[in-house]
């Protein structure tokens, strides 16, 4: 069997391509950035890497990815600050009600109080990026 040549959508002004149909969503995405290397790096990669360092099955690794990540919602939405020694700090912080524009109509409208959650990173992790 044969395979196809890849079909090729371009840009109609400067005929570059913006990806092929065999591309995946992840290559798209690291185009749409310039640097094909670099993608982000998700759930499931995560738990690949855990399985292949520590010798477990995937499936596993992927259990404890989800499992960690629903510990630090948890305790997030139970208000609590979650430190993770060289790593960082998760912190919950309160943003309080305010007035604000439909950019619409021009009319002032008010916005909700709400909570967000904000993440220092140690300084070892500040460290390790900045070389």
């Amino acid at each position: 069997m044969r395979r196809q040549a890849k079909e090729t959508t371009c840009c109609p002004i400067s005929r570059t391509p913006y990806f092929t149909r065999d591309d995946d969503r992840r290559s798209r995405y690291a185009k749409r950035l310039n640097n094909p290397l670099e993608t982000p790096m998700n759930n499931s990669d995560l738990a690949d890497k855990i399985a292949a360092e520590h010798g477990t099955s995937k499936a596993d690794a992927r259990k404890i990815v989800d499992a960690v990540f629903a510990a630090i919602a948890d305790a997030a939405a139970g208000g609590s600050e979650i430190a993770l020694n060289g790593f960082g700090k998760f912190k919950v912080k309160d943003s309080p009600a305010r007035e604000g524009r439909n950019p619409a109509t021009g009319e002032t409208i008010k916005i909700a109080a709400s909570k967000k959650l904000t993440f220092a990173p140690a300084k070892a992790v500040k460290e390790k990026l900045n070389g």
